[in-house]
């Protein structure tokens, strides 16, 4: 998949249309400092441009896989222009996320691109890993690098209430003593 033109095509086509989007997933990671390969693009879209997105989608001749009330996919018959997935904002968390989503350089300054912040990245990992026990180690390595990278500058209270949402507050205690720096010092 050739992630720097599609990404120009969506994003150019989402402002013009004026679709409130933002990019998540492994792209999004790799903008934030956290280097994961990818194979397709992921956006986090408001609900109420989930028709604008289809036809969008459909004018450059992706093929829908499905479509959820939460997320739909598509994909294209050609391979250099993959498959794209859109996690479909309407509850208040992941309409916040949206309205907090940031302009990132993307592609050596070739785009810019609105990027969720790494605190609702680390949100939807820990969905993910609640939501698919499978995903677990993929997703909680995600999130480690996230508190690695940025540990210093995350507000840890937002990540806290994404894990107690899932009832996995231990798990953020956890992470919370390996990774933010006051916790650290404290210890020793």
């Amino acid at each position: 998949m050739d992630l720097k033109k599609i990404s120009e095509i969506l994003v150019r086509t989402f402002e013009e249309r004026e679709v409130r989007y933002a990019l998540i997933g492994g792209l999004a990671l790799g903008l934030w400092g956290i280097r994961r390969p990818t194979e397709n693009l992921n956006f986090l879209v408001h609900r109420d441009n989930l028709d604008e997105v289809d036809r969008i989608m459909l004018g450059l001749e992706y093929e829908p896989l499905m479509r959820s009330e939460n997320c739909s996919r598509y994909t294209s018959p050609l391979a250099a222009f993959g498959e794209v997935d859109f996690l479909h904002a309407f509850r208040p968390a992941s309409l916040e996320m949206l309205d907090r989503a940031r302009q990132v350089e993307a592609f050596d300054g070739a785009l810019t691109i609105r990027v969720v912040l790494p605190e609702d990245l680390i949100g939807l990992k820990v969905q993910a890993l609640a939501n698919d026990a499978r995903r677990r180690s993929s997703d909680l390595a995600d999130i480690e690098a996230i508190l690695d990278v940025h540990g210093q500058t995350l507000d840890w209270e937002k990540i806290r209430a994404y894990f107690a949402i899932f009832e996995l507050s231990s798990l953020f205690g956890e992470l919370e003593v390996e990774f933010r720096p006051s916790m650290r010092s404290s210890l020793t």
